[in-house]
């Protein structure tokens, strides 16, 4: 018997994989615009000195042009990088942008891995999403890296999602593993949805 929660999830994210797919090119170049000008004022407001994110692809909301900013600002951005155990390693981006293609044919940074703790030193984390609900509860792609990761975190910070405006939900399906998120990134707006620590 299929879990109905899993099913539910299954759905919606067809669905928004749908509707990212549809956007026009010239939507998805202003949603970067937007993106990064948030990301930048987040960051800001925060006062961050080090933060992770990380590369987007495809259809989703542009983070590269945050990451190669911020690296030029001498702020240090750490990489997620994929592991075959479900845990994310971390590498520090780069000026070159050197990227491979890692476990899940995503890019990934070529340079020294950290290890998963790294991200324990972090001021910000920002995370994909397909959706977020406004109580801050996230839905992933179903690989669960981020939700370990936060999960297994002492001291978690500040973690952000991005999506597009239509991906703020009134609710998303979640189960007992899956975290909540601190606030949401659209190309528009920021806003705090859950408390800044756990």
């Amino acid at each position: 018997m299929s879990d109905p929660v899993d099913h539910a999830k299954r759905a919606l994210r067809a669905d928004l994989r749908e509707r990212r797919r549809a956007m026009s090119e010239r939507a998805r170049e202003a949603a970067a615009a937007g993106v990064t000008q948030q990301l930048n004022a987040l960051v800001e407001s925060l006062e961050a000195r080090s933060v992770s994110c990380y590369l987007s692809t495809g259809a989703e909301p542009d983070t590269r042009e945050f990451v190669r900013g911020a690296v030029a600002r001498g702020i240090r951005v750490l990489l997620p990088v994929t592991r075959v155990d479900g845990l994310l390693d971390w590498a520090v981006a780069t000026a070159d942008d050197e990227l491979t293609e890692g476990l899940l044919g995503l890019p990934e940074p070529t340079g020294d891995l950290l290890g998963p703790i790294a991200v324990n030193d972090v001021d910000l984390m920002i995370i994909p999403a397909a959706a977020v609900d406004r109580t801050g509860m996230r839905l992933g792609w179903g690989r669960g890296y981020f939700d370990k990761t936060i999960g297994s975190m002492e001291r978690c910070p500040p973690v952000y999602a991005v999506v597009f405006e239509s991906e703020v939900l009134d609710d998303v399906p979640a189960e007992p593993h899956d975290q909540p998120v601190t606030g949401v990134v659209t190309p528009t707006h920021t806003t705090r949805l859950a408390p800044a620590t756990r």
